[in-house]
């Protein structure tokens, strides 16, 4: 039992310092592209983009078949990601590069909450996580998953020794 927690806490230690996103990327511009928009100019609604969605900011990539943006008082509240998968890639302050895929990937701004849903999948260097649900709570650094008749998988990856 104590071998299973530990390696619990080192997946949670590993993975949250590596999900993080480089911090500077929130500086740069942010590129859309996408075949269709169907966009609300007011402070409330709903807009999307759809075919092949492609989302860039600094390190971020995002490929999508449709994304949706939801604003409440004119601030963006909530940005849901579709596809077959969807997928997502940063780098992380460290130089490692985190990739996520899944059937839908939504990000709650106010709460900064990810949630990765359907064929969920976390790949880092150091490890990797499989599962129906997946939800990254960036400010904490905690991942949750798992759901009702699902299982987590993840892989611990050695850690390599530095050549002097």
């Amino acid at each position: 039992m104590r071998q299973k927690t530990a390696n619990t806490l080192l997946l949670c230690i590993l993975l949250s310092s590596q999900v993080l996103a480089k911090s500077s990327d929130r500086n740069q511009a942010m590129d859309i592209n996408a075949d269709h928009s169907d966009a609300l100019l007011t402070d409330n609604g709903e807009s999307s983009i759809s075919g092949n969605v492609v989302i860039s900011q600094g390190s971020l990539q995002i490929n999508a078949d449709k994304a949706v943006i939801t604003r409440v008082k004119g601030d963006t509240s909530k940005v849901t990601l579709s596809g077959n998968p969807a997928r997502m890639q940063q780098m992380s302050d460290n130089g490692e590069l985190m990739k996520a895929t899944a059937k839908q990937i939504v990000y709650y701004i106010s709460t900064e909450q990810i949630n990765l849903l359907g064929s969920a999948v976390i790949n880092q260097p150091r490890g990797s996580m499989r599962g129906e649900v997946i939800r990254y709570d960036i400010k904490s650094g905690r991942l949750t998953g798992g759901s009702v008749g699902s299982r987590i998988q993840m892989r611990l990856e050695p850690k390599t020794q530095v050549k002097k």
